[in-house]
């Protein structure tokens, strides 16, 4: 995988932990130390993978599509083809 790709999947589970924190925060409420460090200590999770997505190296390009044809190729590029590789003109290996 990628830097960027372990980027993504680190959000997408700092996104659901996010969610779990704000249904139970909803359950036994916000006043309580426990569940008000849990949502900081979220928090600053948020922030600190924001920050590494900013310092990571960019995503390398991909390489551009070439289209290919499908016309047939032009008869006068396999000219002189039939000497390369093994064998003889004749067709029979040496």
């Amino acid at each position: 995988m990628s830097v960027h790709d372990d980027l993504t999947a680190v959000q997408r589970s700092l996104n659901d932990l996010v969610r779990c924190v704000g249904r139970l925060e909803q359950q036994v409420g916000s006043d309580g130390l426990d569940i008000r460090r849990v949502r900081t200590d979220a928090d600053h999770l948020r922030e600190s993978v924001a920050l590494l997505r900013a310092s990571a190296p960019p995503e390398p390009a991909r390489p551009k599509r070439v289209p290919i044809p499908d016309t047939p190729y032009d008869a006068a590029l396999w000219v002189g083809a039939e000497d390369e590789g093994l064998g003889s003109r004749e067709g029979h290996a040496p």
